[in-house]
């Protein structure tokens, strides 16, 4: 819309057209307000019936909330208004009526259960709570890119239809793809595996990424945003480093560029970035930490994974966000590379929130005929994977890195109660619409 001034510009003194939907009305008597939103914020459109034109009166108070109207008039200041400013109208212009009965409000004073949430996304996107999760969302991928590139990473974009999945087993999505079977993909991870024995050397990626799990929980999603880096010639411990820069980078840009945000969600005072390094606990330290909160029914053993319970209880109790290293090397996956001193012990790494994993790392397999022997004793075929390992042939750098979960870095950052929040439109068991 030509010569169109968002609300947050409008200056005293300045005739304007501003455009947006309505957000409230209140009729007084003798005098109404109109409450006119736009991505920018709210202005008071003022109606003072005796002094203006009936039609323009009429119009103006009979349209329904959450309407399109375009409005044309002088700004003046009044302290008593929302933004300090209002607007007298010449014209006013109805662009697209909405209808009275709304599945939602969008004004936030009658609250609607999740699942009616996302039925109607846009109209829930119109609150500034719900609006204020998207807009730090996007200044986190601009943080998280930023401080990628200031490490020298190339951004990349991998395939998302494979002909095999990352890790073999059953969370795959098979598709029909002209005749032949394929599968979406599960992780970048062989692919910018694949980059870093080329000229790139170092490279990162943000995009999607998707798991067959049948989990139902406020923390899984079956498409979710996946963080990804890799680099030639580090190993897992400077593959925590950069890991631990990322995150740090995405607070300090909320915390920041963001304020406003975090105000209409209640967070501006509470809201600090990490400071400091993050502890490094061995898996070993974490299961006897685990064991000695004695919240678990049953002690932990050496080789267990980690249940949720085990997860929260060390969070508790470490407070801050943290890694586990030195795993065992029989639950991590074929490309992690075991310590060479010992076997049992792997480099892969997980990087936690108190509330839960963000990150999954570690330092890669890049010997050919050890890298074979994994995919043999995780039960793989390497022949399925020969476009993969062929390239480990040919000059594949040591190299290390990790996948941080786009959504569960939102949903821990800004302590949302489920991952669902995080998302424009997820995807989960139930979901498959909008």
């Amino acid at each position: 819309m030509r010569n169109r001034t968002y609300t947050a510009d409008a200056e005293p003194g300045d005739t304007v057209t501003v455009a947006g939907w309505v957000h409230e009305i209140r009729d007084l008597g003798g005098i109404a307000f109109l409450i006119l939103r736009d991505t920018s914020g709210k202005i008071q459109v003022k109606f003072e019936k005796d002094e203006m034109d009936d039609d323009l009166v009429e119009t103006g108070l009979g349209v329904h909330r959450e309407s399109v109207i375009s409005v044309t008039g002088e700004v003046a200041e009044e302290p008593r208004a929302p933004t300090g400013v209002e607007v007298t109208p010449e014209s006013l212009d109805v662009i697209a009526e909405a209808e009275a009965q709304l599945p939602l409000d969008p004004s936030g004073k009658v609250d609607a259960e999740l699942s009616t949430r996302l039925d109607n996304r846009t109209l829930d996107l119109r609150k500034d709570e719900v609006k204020a999760i998207f807009e730090i969302r996007a200044e986190v991928q601009r943080a998280v890119r930023e401080q990628f590139r200031d490490l020298r990473a190339t951004e990349i974009n991998t395939p998302k239809i494979v002909a095999t999945g990352t890790e073999g087993g059953t969370e795959l999505f098979p598709i029909t793809y002209f005749g032949k079977e394929a599968f979406m993909n599960q992780s970048p991870q062989l692919f910018k595996q694949l980059m870093v024995g080329s000229g790139l050397e170092r490279v990162f990626e943000v995009g999607p990424i998707f798991r067959a799990e049948e989990h139902n929980t406020p923390r899984h999603l079956n498409e979710a945003t996946s963080i990804d880096f890799e680099s030639a010639f580090i190993d897992h411990t400077e593959a925590m480093d950069v890991c631990e820069a990322v995150v740090t980078a995405a607070y300090e840009a909320v915390e920041e560029s963001c304020q406003d945000e975090l105000e209409a969600l209640g967070l501006e005072e509470e809201f600090e970035a990490p400071s400091g390094e993050f502890p490094r606990l061995t898996y070993e330290e974490a299961i006897q930490r685990i064991n000695a909160t004695g919240k678990l029914d049953e002690q932990l053993v050496w080789g267990d994974d980690l249940p949720t319970e085990g997860e929260k209880a060390l969070g508790e109790d470490v407070g801050e966000h943290y890694f586990i290293t030195d795993w065992p090397s029989e639950i991590k996956p074929f490309y992690i590379k075991d310590h060479d001193d010992d076997e049992t012990l792997s480099t892969g790494f997980d990087m936690m929130h108190p509330n839960m994993e963000l990150v999954s790392g570690g330092q890669r397999e890049h010997r050919f005929d050890h890298l074979v022997a994994g995919f043999e004793q995780q039960g793989l075929d390497p022949d399925a994977f020969e476009y993969y390992t062929k390239m480990f042939k040919y000059g594949m750098p040591p190299h290390a890195g990790f996948g941080l979960g786009g959504e569960r870095l939102i949903m821990t950052m800004l302590g949302l109660e489920n991952i669902r929040e995080a998302v424009l439109f997820p995807r989960d068991r139930q979901r498959l619409s909008p």
